[in-house]
């Protein structure tokens, strides 16, 4: 994958997403079913609606909204990772397109859809660009829905040790702590010129083996995507080693739904 098709993290590395495609189609978890009925109760989406949504990854959201009739279009800047999600979509023949490319400079004529969509990745983007191409490509009065589903790295507990374990291999990550409330994100909007600007967050708990949260983890951008591959190595059998000393059984992750959305005048 070429130097267009990465991201850089906090020291300049390169970060490569499409590394860790696997353990995303297996171990990372989508946004709750509940999240899809508060966007259709506070009519952000319906099955009317055109969806482009920006860096799918392996499609999480895009099938999300698939399965409620939109009519999708998912785009992203690792192949690895749509392939993943047009074999997901085709096993549970979902009808939705994936297409490589950037949040930036989509490609799409303009007014083509009536919703955008960015879930976990809008820090990776350009703002301002992202901003100006996402009104580009809004129909009048559509929608951008900015949303995020995180684990919560609490004092104490299984996320927030696992976080102590990736600074120790990874010093000076800047996402570590993150409580999942995005204020920038709203800031985006509001700068943006978008109307009616609304947000919301809960919060729920998601069961995970010691295997899977694991694989989680190595799917986290100061994990799998940075390290190396023996570096990943050696942190992964360090947090088996401390899942199993101080977090026997199965393991319950509070994670926490925050969305923001507005109108593009």
């Amino acid at each position: 994958m070429d130097d267009a098709h990465q991201s850089r993290d906090h020291e300049g590395r390169f970060v490569d997403f499409g590394r860790t495609a696997g353990d995303y189609e297996r171990y990372r978890p989508g946004f709750p079913e509940d999240f899809y009925d508060r966007l259709e109760i506070r009519e952000w989406i319906n099955p009317e609606m055109r969806a482009l949504d920006l860096g799918t990854g392996t499609g999480t959201l895009a099938l999300g909204f698939a399965r409620r009739g939109l009519e999708v279009t998912g785009l992203d800047i690792a192949a690895e990772l749509l392939e993943v999600a047009r074999s997901t979509a085709a096993t549970h023949n979902l009808s939705a397109r994936f297409v490589e490319g950037k949040a930036e400079d989509t490609g799409f004529a303009s007014a083509g859809f009536d919703l955008v969509s960015a879930a976990q990745c809008w820090w990776w983007f350009d703002g301002e660009a992202a901003i100006r191409e996402v009104r580009r490509v809004l129909t009048r009065g559509g929608r951008l829905l900015i949303c995020n589903f995180s684990y919560l790295p609490l004092p104490g507990n299984v996320a927030g040790r696992t976080e102590d374990l990736i600074l120790r291999h990874n010093p000076g990550w800047p996402k570590a702590g993150w409580r999942g409330v995005h204020p920038e994100q709203v800031r985006a909007l509001d700068e943006g010129g978008f109307e009616q600007v609304e947000s919301f967050s809960y919060t729920v708990d998601v069961r995970f083996s010691h295997e899977a949260w694991r694989g989680r983890i190595r799917t986290c951008n100061g994990v799998g995507s940075t390290l190396n591959d023996e570096e990943v190595q050696v942190f992964d059998a360090d947090l088996a080693a401390l899942l199993g000393r101080e977090f026997p059984g199965r393991l319950n992750v509070p994670h926490r739904v925050f969305a923001t959305s507005g109108i593009a005048p």
